[in-house]
């Protein structure tokens, strides 16, 4: 992975960053009726781990995760994945970009009904052109424990085993970094204990850089660090976070 130039000063200079934020605004309206959902956010997502976004609801977390991954444009400062600002690009350059640098796991689990879950996660290349690293497809289906329900569609599938495969897709294309928004948010407590566990072994077995935004304590022990925001800006950070951490910090945002 790439290291970034211009990383802010704060972040540790033995790490590589995966993404920077510098600046961050993003401003919704004008005058009088205008609402800043980000105001003045300077974050270093470091390479190689698992990072939680947390705050309480409205706080901006997912704005600030959409700016990140280049889903919504800032109306001021600088994000930058792999080196590259993402504010200089083309729509078109930006959606390559995308494709080639970052992936994504949503809460919904976005497969497509009639395709098996081999095809699902193949898809993203098969629109891209490009042909799948096969060893890498074996190591990360491996890793998921996905060899058995290659080919199932989703329907034959349990809504755990559905993230597992989209997590897979966010996987297969070897991404800088993946965006996971509330990715255990219509699972059961054993499926989402499930999904979490996968994405801790991506990041320590796979070298994969993860940024999950959650609203669930438990979740967010499965990360290595937790980043709080509150009205629009960082707040604190907790690393290594156990729950009565995570709790604790919560409150004291008001949570």
């Amino acid at each position: 992975m790439s290291t970034l130039s211009h990383v802010p000063a704060y972040a540790d200079p033995h790490t590589i960053t995966a993404v920077a934020a510098t600046g961050l605004v993003k401003q919704y309206g004008d005058g009088d009726a205008a609402v800043r959902a980000l105001d003045g956010v300077d974050l270093a997502i470091e390479s190689g781990r698992f990072t939680a976004i947390m705050g309480p609801s409205g706080s901006g977390k997912s704005t600030l995760m959409h700016c990140l991954a280049g889903l919504d444009q800032a109306t001021e400062g600088a994000v930058r994945i792999a080196g590259v600002d993402l504010s200089g690009l083309s729509d078109n350059a930006l959606t390559d970009f995308r494709r080639e640098h970052v992936g994504f796991v949503f809460q919904a689990f976005n497969l497509l009904p009639m395709l098996t879950a081999k095809q699902n996660i193949l898809l993203p290349l098969d629109l891209a052109g490009r042909d799948p690293d096969w060893a890498w497809f074996d190591e990360t289906i491996g890793v998921l424990g996905l060899a058995e329900r290659l080919d199932h569609r989703p329907a034959q599938l349990s809504g755990g085993q559905q993230q597992r495969v989209a997590v897979a897709r966010a996987l297969l294309g070897r991404p800088e970094v993946i965006f996971a928004d509330e990715p255990t948010g219509n699972l059961d407590r054993r499926s989402s204990a499930e999904v979490l566990a996968f994405l801790r072994r991506a990041v320590r077995e796979l070298g994969q850089t993860v940024v999950m935004v959650t609203h669930d304590p438990v979740a967010a022990t499965h990360a290595d660090r937790v980043v709080l925001i509150a009205d629009g800006r960082v707040a604190g950070s907790v690393d290594a976070p156990d729950q009565d951490a995570i709790l604790a910090a919560l409150r004291d945002l008001g949570e």
